[in-house]
């Protein structure tokens, strides 16, 4: 006599390969609806824009925050506004699709799953950003999950929420303003020399690492490696071959049309304040 099991399997079929890529303009958009959220929330959520690259990575690359409320694990989201904020956003830029949701806080919550359902109706298996904005951990965890169906035989039971590999790979200039918010504190913002000072040091300690390698391959301290030779010969290639004092007087000119702003703006925040300091005494007298 044959005996006949029934199987409890996940039904995920791309969450395997599945990937995805955030700018860290999304994570600015994160931390500063955070900030201002209302003082009863104890997180924000929000949907999630982008598009889907010829690999198949998710590429996040914009967002807004969706006003909601949550009561023990019941969750109500402002579907009118969600819409409303997405008509918007493609009518700037109607390359730019759902592509899933955002919350804050540390990992998945009760009230994520329902959420996530509402999302995979708007697209196709959204995928669930998680932005640690209370750095649990001493820093600001990012994660990304994406949601794998519990069945058992025919009958579906549960949703899990299985995390996927996340890319945060960003440019230097936008690494410098991401290292100064991800830090548990800060004594103040710098200024745009403090961070071009940075971006410097920090450009001369990759070519200081770059020099060791090629010495350390030519002397034969370690295998040379294909890839990274044709990076490097790409990136020496794609420098402009400029003379020392014409690269020292494109320099200048742009620091110097860089000081002419910074002076202008300053002089036009300080009309504008005693433009409103003046409108406030004439309403006095």
């Amino acid at each position: 006599m044959a005996n006949e099991h029934t199987v409890l399997q996940f039904s995920s079929s791309s969450s395997s390969s599945l990937s995805a890529k955030v700018h860290p303009l999304v994570i600015f958009n994160i931390s500063d609806c955070y900030v201002r959220r209302p003082d009863q929330a104890e997180r924000v959520i929000g949907t999630l824009l982008g598009s889907i690259l010829a690999d198949g990575t998710v590429d996040i690359r914009n967002s807004y925050a969706v006003p909601h409320s949550e009561f023990s694990d019941q969750v109500a989201l402002d579907i009118d506004y969600h819409h409303n904020m997405l008509i918007s956003h493609q009518k700037v830029n109607p390359k730019e699709v759902i592509v899933g949701w955002y919350s804050t806080g540390l990992g998945v919550t009760g009230g994520s799953a329902l959420i996530h359902e509402f999302y995979s109706r708007e697209v196709p298996n959204p995928v669930h950003l998680t932005v640690d904005t209370g750095f649990s951990n001493g820093e600001g965890t990012i994660k990304a999950y994406v949601s794998a169906n519990l069945s058992l035989g025919d009958r579906q039971l549960a949703a899990q929420f299985q995390e996927i590999p996340l890319d945060l790979r960003m440019i230097e200039a936008e690494r410098v303003g991401y290292d100064i918010l991800k830090t548990t504190a800060v004594d103040k913002i710098p200024t745009d020399l403090e961070g071009m000072e940075a971006t410097m040091e920090r450009l001369l300690a990759l070519i200081d690492d770059v020099y060791k390698y090629v010495d350390n391959v030519v002397e034969g301290q370690i295998a040379p490696d294909n890839n990274i030779g044709r990076f490097i010969s790409s990136t020496l290639a794609s420098v402009p071959k400029l003379p020392p004092a014409a690269f020292d007087k494109l320099v200048n000119d742009s620091l110097q049309d860089h000081l002419l702003l910074l002076y202008l703006s300053s002089i036009t925040r300080t009309q504008l304040g005693l433009a409103e300091k003046l409108n406030t005494a004439a309403q006095i007298l």
